[in-house]
């Protein structure tokens, strides 16, 4: 896996330090790096996957099949994919906390949710008009080996529209697919410089994306860092916090000190990395669309042009090299090549990394029901040997795992820094707070 963790050969774009760069007002270097328009698709050396995950979610694979669409539905192959996905299960499992009829009620609306929007089949022509000014971008990776979202509110150049929320989850899907093998997380930056409270995202809008990041994306937030606060975002975040899940609570924090959570190499240099990026739309789009094999209708195709399902949960350059989850796998990163649990002969191997991963999916489900009875069964009886040993029930263990899995989760820690005032707020100001808060 350490191909996955070297320099990227870097290919296109992401972020500015402002919008007056954007329109070339301010042509030089920062903190005296040259200004480039490259994006990073992989982690950097001194990135590494933290945690890994282990597995135990059998009783709630068997429901979702109950509930998976007909193989006559257009849309079945995304479903399957989402399902086979290894970290599915055991992410609601978490986020449930172990509660199993929790844990069901909550697949269940993501999968209604799913039906209805789609995510993996987003057109990026759809929204390629919301990416135009760099609001979200997508570029570089954390010291845990997170891909880093930049959201910048004071960019928003368009109006309130579903449209916005589509072009959230287009980039959601895409930091999946820039994910290591292991890495089940992504990073998000919220800079509000140039930010008024009239760019800000409304309440209601707020709490659809939260709605969306804690229900449907679940366990997926691994840090949620805001910088450059001004004044008014406190009014903002206190009438968003009664939304917030206590745990993702926890992962936010305030004008951290940036460089001791990502690599100076991978970081913007706004916020004192040696990535001078600026921001070309044009490049950026190109990039993100041809690394994560995006066709015109928002699928997916192989390197022959081919319609292809990579398999989920080990991001698109594991799946481009035939890398599915290994039959039995216990943690997430566990993979192999597509066909290497079974013989073959050389006409029945892949003629190349893109025709094994095209079969990916099918080939991964495949390996997992041949191997699921086997699991259940050790699953039962190491459950039974550990009770029988210590007395515990399994619920007890859940709990174990789940107080074990929190503090993990939760390593970012309480908020840290001072909200940054630049002023105090005028009469007019705080009547424009009022009238983003009552939206």
């Amino acid at each position: 896996m350490s191909s996955f963790f070297s320099r990227s050969t870097k290919s296109a774009s992401s972020s500015t330090s402002s919008l007056n760069k954007l329109k070339g007002t301010d042509e030089a270097a920062t903190n005296g790096v040259a200004k480039n328009h490259d994006i990073f698709t992989t982690p950097p050396a001194e990135a590494s996957v933290k945690k890994k995950w282990n597995y135990d979610e059998h009783q709630l694979k068997q429901y979702t099949k109950t509930l998976m669409l007909p193989e006559s539905d257009p849309y079945y192959p995304w479903e399957k994919r989402f399902l086979a996905d290894p970290g599915t299960h055991p992410r609601y499992m978490r986020a449930a906390k172990w509660k199993m009829e929790d844990a069901k009620k909550r697949i269940k609306g993501t999968l209604e949710w799913r039906r209805e929007y789609k995510p993996e089949l987003i057109e990026p022509g759809d929204v390629s008009i919301e990416a135009e000014s760099g609001k979200i971008i997508l570029n570089g990776f954390d010291l845990d080996g997170r891909p880093v979202l930049y959201m910048r509110p004071g960019r928003e150049n368009t109006e309130v529209s579903p449209r916005q929320i589509r072009h959230l989850i287009y980039h959601l899907e895409r930091a999946l697919d820039f994910m290591p093998p292991g890495q089940e997380q992504v990073a998000i930056i919220v800079d509000y410089k140039s930010a008024t409270s009239q760019s800000n995202p409304s309440i209601s809008t707020a709490r659809k994306v939260l709605n969306i990041l804690q229900n449907h994306y679940v366990e997926r937030l691994g840090r949620g860092l805001v910088v450059n606060m001004p004044w008014w975002i406190n009014a903002f975040f206190t009438g968003i916090t009664p939304f917030l899940d206590p745990i993702t609570r926890d992962k936010i924090r305030f004008n951290p000190k940036l460089t001791e959570l990502c690599p100076a190499s991978q970081l913007d240099a706004e916020f004192g990395g040696t990535n001078n990026f600026e921001f070309d739309h044009k490049t950026y789009w190109k990039t993100l669309t041809e690394f994560c094999h995006i066709a015109s209708d928002g699928s997916r195709v192989n390197d022959k042009g081919e319609k292809w399902y990579p398999p989920a949960g080990n991001g698109i350059k594991a799946a481009l090299e035939g890398l599915v989850p290994a039959p039995g796998a216990v943690a997430t990163g566990h993979v192999i090549k597509s066909g290497e649990n079974s013989p073959t002969t050389d006409e029945e191997k892949p003629s190349s990394a893109a025709e094994g991963a095209a079969a990916a999916v099918t080939a991964g489900a495949a390996s997992a029901a041949t191997t699921e009875k086997t699991e259940q069964e050790h699953h039962l009886q190491s459950t039974a040997a550990t009770d029988e040993k210590t007395g515990s029930t399994g619920v007890e263990e859940g709990m174990k795992r789940m107080s074990l899995n929190r503090a993990l989760t939760t390593a970012p820690g309480a908020p840290e820094g001072d909200v940054v005032f630049d002023h105090p707020p005028s009469a007019g100001e705080k009547a424009e707070v009022r009238q983003s808060l009552d939206q």
